[in-house]
């Protein structure tokens, strides 16, 4: 069992990003300012927070780990005393035009704690209802990530990972106790699979869930489903945000995962041999 900490105010924010950055990062500030106010001690953002494209557009304008936007997030944290999670930002890939899909855990010194790549692209054919090939612009990561942090062992992925359970149970065997799940699902699948599988993921690993979400229509033919919302380990919407932009706030208590998984040892009695059967 993991060293007790105290609960802390998370607020999940929900936006409807575009393709003007700046006017991205200055909905983010306001947001942030707004969390912080009421007491958030970690701000977590939605997937392409600074930049969201249309749907056959060219590459998405790609940062680095020094660069602007992460610089804008940085100081947000800075400003506010606050972890930040940026859910995601294009990040050049060097020696390729593709980026990666990458979300940052900044502390609030405004340091990177923590990096993870999307692993699961969404590469999608539903027909009249969803088309999207994110491996065209996009490169896989190929590594999970989890934080230590005085707040809880924090656990992260990005949107279509979600359908992927194998890789929550992996982070979830590392002892993350929150799982951030920033994303821009789209309304088509949101409406029938966002809240059943982001609660899952909660019962299935005892582990509490912060899903920032993009909302409504980004572009012509480009509509994300919002209900940004946090889960509690037992499964329960605690707090939730159907749509319009702004934050979602929950108080998350830690030992509340610690507790259940030793009264529920669901963890222990996985059998890691099925995660790659007939090897």
């Amino acid at each position: 069992m993991s060293a007790k900490r105290p609960p802390f105010v998370v607020a999940a924010v929900q936006m409807r990003s575009g393709d003007d950055v700046e006017r991205n990062l200055a909905a983010a500030d306001r947001l942030a300012a707004e969390a912080a106010r009421r007491g958030a001690r970690m701000i977590a953002f939605p997937e392409n927070a600074a930049y969201l494209r249309a749907e056959g557009t060219g590459r998405p304008p790609a940062g680095a780990m020094g660069g602007a936007i992460v610089s804008r997030f940085a100081a947000m944290a800075r400003r506010h005393d606050a972890w930040v999670l940026l859910g995601s930002m294009a990040e050049a890939v060097p020696h390729s035009r593709k980026v990666f899909n990458t979300s940052l855990l900044l502390t609030p010194r405004g340091e990177v704690a923590a990096v993870y790549r999307k692993m699961h692209l969404f590469d999608v054919a539903i027909a009249g209802k969803a088309r999207f090939r994110e491996s065209r612009v996009v490169r896989a990561g190929d590594r999970t990530a989890t934080a230590a942090t005085p707040l809880g062992l924090f656990g992260l992925s990005i949107c279509y990972d979600l359908r992927f359970p194998e890789l929550y149970r992996h982070l979830a065997l590392a002892g993350a106790q929150v799982l951030f799940v920033p994303s821009a699902f789209t309304a088509y699948t949101g409406r029938a699979h966002w809240t059943a599988l982001l609660r899952a993921r909660a019962i299935e690993n005892l582990a509490w869930v912060v899903a920032p979400a993009q909302w409504g229509e980004h572009h012509e033919g480009r509509r994300s489903y919002g209900h940004t919302c946090v889960i509690d380990p037992w499964g329960r919407v605690v707090a939730q945000r159907p749509s319009g932009t702004g934050v979602v706030l929950a108080r998350i208590d830690p030992s509340v995962s610690d507790r259940l998984r030793t009264g529920l040892p669901a963890l222990s009695h996985v059998r890691e041999e099925l995660f790659a059967p007939g090897r």
